[in-house]
């Protein structure tokens, strides 16, 4: 698989997805901060992959710690989720992550024998493991998800949902794989997504990679080919969904969802368990990040638009409910209406493990 990120004994090492597909670079991170910094300039993105980043950003700022008692430790782990919190807003993964260590680190500290070795041990096992769940969840989400996709034809999917954007295999490109490795003869059109380009840098880098066949399309291709009969399904990646099953992910995404609708093609959204925000009633409370101008405004490092004219750079977009044929995760495959297959799915989980 892809190494998108890893634990190291030097610290945490990241593929620069900013310089692909052209080189293949990789930076390691010897701080939290520095892990902010490589979510913040999307060196990691992927809302499964920034979450395990954000995890592991607080395991190595707990491990290179100078606390010498738990009390400034406690200090110390709060200053570090809340800038880790801060670098990108509307991931859910990122603060499910990061509550999630922090839940662990705040059992571990109030333990009788809590000391910072036993701490710093447990919480580098804790993101370690959070890894390997992603992907076995991804995994367990091909599978799903390998099942709805059609046995040849060609999909369409929109960003990078793939191994880049998790710990390995991928979420939408996860199902892609999962179904060609069952013999689907699928071919793929990637939306090159702009501004930021993650379909035409990322997506079509990691399926050519694997042996899958990929088209690269302009953003404003998708309708035209679809009305074509050219495009038998679309798949998406999510950076949260709302408790309604209104679904937050790359900006072009609604457009193509509703484009969708329009001709009776199905528009999947795959996303693990833990994107699934259910304290956000609909797509309307999500927070949607605002991104620097200038990854509109220059290509390249070439200016391409004149200067005084303004810019909008919304990274995500919300695509309702009423557009989403079904949403994989892990745990199985989600129908409308959403919040009942949710409570459903929630109840059914809770059985099992009782």
């Amino acid at each position: 698989m892809i190494p998108t990120l890893e634990w190291t004994k030097d610290g945490v090492r990241f593929l620069d997805q900013t310089k692909l597909p052209l080189e293949e670079i990789y930076v390691t991170a010897t701080s939290y901060d520095d892990i902010a910094t490589i979510i913040r300039d999307m060196i990691v993105r992927g809302a499964p992959a920034i979450g395990v980043s954000a995890a592991m950003g607080v395991a190595l700022g707990v491990e290179r710690s100078k606390a010498t008692d738990i009390d400034s430790l406690t200090k110390e782990v709060e200053v570090m989720c809340d800038v880790l919190a801060k670098t990108r807003p509307t991931a859910v993964n990122l603060f499910w992550a990061i509550e999630r260590m922090r839940a662990k680190y705040y059992a571990l500290a109030s333990q009788p024998d809590a000391t910072i070795a036993k701490i710093q041990a447990s919480l580098i096992d804790e993101a370690k493991t959070m890894y390997n769940e992603d992907i076995a969840a991804c995994k367990r989400m091909g599978a799903f998800g390998a099942e709805l996709l059609p046995k040849s034809g060609t999909v369409l999917t929109h960003c990078n949902a793939g191994a880049l954007a998790t710990c390995g295999y991928g979420t939408a490109l996860g199902v892609i794989r999962a179904a060609v490795e069952r013999g689907a003869k699928i071919d793929v059109f990637a939306d090159e997504t702009r501004p930021y380009l993650q379909g035409a840098r990322l997506t079509a880098w990691e399926l050519l990679h694997d042996g899958i066949p990929t088209t690269v399309l302009c953003d404003n291709m998708s309708g035209s080919l679809m009305r074509a009969g050219r495009i038998q399904a679309v798949i998406v990646g999510a950076d949260r969904i709302a408790a309604n099953g209104d679904v937050a992910n790359k900006i072009g995404t609604y457009s193509v969802a509703v484009l969708a609708k329009e001709h009776g093609i199905p528009f999947f959204v795959a996303a693990p368990w833990s994107t699934i925000d259910l304290a956000t009633a609909t797509g309307d409370g999500i927070p949607i990040e605002q991104r620097d101008a200038r990854e509109v405004t220059h290509s390249n490092g070439k200016q391409m638009t004149p200067d005084g004219c303004g810019i909008e750079n919304p990274a995500f977009d919300v695509t309702p409910a009423k557009y989403v044929t079904a949403i994989i995760t892990e745990k199985g495959v989600l129908r409308s209406p959403y919040a009942d297959s949710m409570r459903a799915m929630m109840e059914e989980a809770e059985t099992a493990k009782a």
